[in-house]
């Protein structure tokens, strides 16, 4: 994520107030978030023992597992498995690091069943680190994409050059999503949460996730359209859902139980990022304390949420 997209660390535990309200899981993953908000400035994370590790750490985890099932059950909010039997997707966000966030544990899982996952980046992340120019710090932010990438066995990578902070939604940016479909031809499309808050209190969302993932919902259909940008290839009708990571609302998961030391790795790989943060930023602790998190209400250990959309 570009850095501009987080609010200062700390804003939102997540100890009781998260449980209370299921949807606020949706929430697990984006209130936890150590450094939405305010550029590099060496804020960092929070410390050892607030917020999302806290009720691990106190070694209340599973009955805490139990009682969030409970919460989700008694809500009449049942998740389903994303569904598996499917053979390329693509996954589109606004910048490096924005999969490694959590979603990159659940393409993990699905490139090992042997499907074929690319990856859409709207920007180059060119003025996520504070320190450093955007002529030199796009390109390393690429390549250290390219790198996490290929940690959760995705070898295709592209980049559409929408200027990082600015992205606008409009027919340019979903011309070039449609033409990505058409080129790229999924069955299933992944993207993040375009929310105008990271759930309910929370900070508001980066300008570009927002457009972003509004306007990835709106390519699936412009790709199947045969008259809309007909410059851009043929059509592609073969789009059957979306999924948005990060919603208050979720309604499928994935099981990363088996894929999160990888999910982890692919995070790792964004080195120069994670170093312009500062402080005591743990990938590790960070990544497994959310998806514990989205496991509770999943009934798995570790679990990724998404909220579905058919399109």
């Amino acid at each position: 994520m570009t850095a501009a997209a987080r609010p200062s660390p700390g804003v939102t535990d997540v100890g009781p107030g998260c449980g209370a309200r299921f949807r606020a899981v949706g929430g697990a993953w984006d209130s936890c978030h150590p450094h939405r908000g305010s550029r590099q400035t060496g804020a960092g994370p929070r410390p050892p023992g607030s917020g999302c590790g806290s009720v691990r750490a106190q070694g209340h985890e599973h009955s805490g597992r139990l009682a969030y099932r409970e919460l989700a059950d008694q809500e009449g909010l049942v998740m389903e498995p994303v569904p598996e039997d499917w053979e390329r997707a693509v996954a589109v966000v606004a910048h490096p690091d924005d999969l490694e966030y959590g979603m990159a544990s659940a393409v993990a899982r699905f490139t090992a069943q042997g499907k074929e996952v690319s990856y859409v980046l709207a920007t180059s992340g060119e003025s996520g680190i504070d320190s450093m120019s955007p002529e030199r710090c796009g390109p390393l932010r690429e390549s250290e994409q390219r790198a996490s990438a290929a940690v959760v066995g995705v070898d295709h990578v592209e980049f559409l050059g929408h200027r990082d902070g600015a992205v606008e939604y409009g027919l340019g940016l979903r011309r070039d999503l449609a033409a990505a479909f058409r080129r790229l031809r999924p069955q299933l499309v992944f993207t993040m949460n375009f929310e105008l808050t990271w759930g309910e209190g929370g900070g508001v969302n980066h300008s570009d996730h927002r457009a972003v993932g509004v306007a990835t919902l709106d390519a699936c259909r412009d790709a199947a359209n045969r008259w809309l940008f007909p410059e851009v290839g043929d059509p592609w009708q073969g789009i059957s859902a979306a999924f948005v990571g990060g919603s208050t609302a979720p309604t499928h998961f994935v099981d990363v139980t088996e894929t999160m030391s990888a999910g982890v790795a692919s995070l790792v790989e964004h080195r120069a990022y994670i170093e312009g943060l500062g402080g005591d930023f743990d990938p590790d602790r960070f990544l497994r304390d959310m998806a514990g998190y989205d496991g509770m209400a999943a009934g798995c250990e570790f679990a990724v949420l998404f909220q579905r959309f058919g399109v």
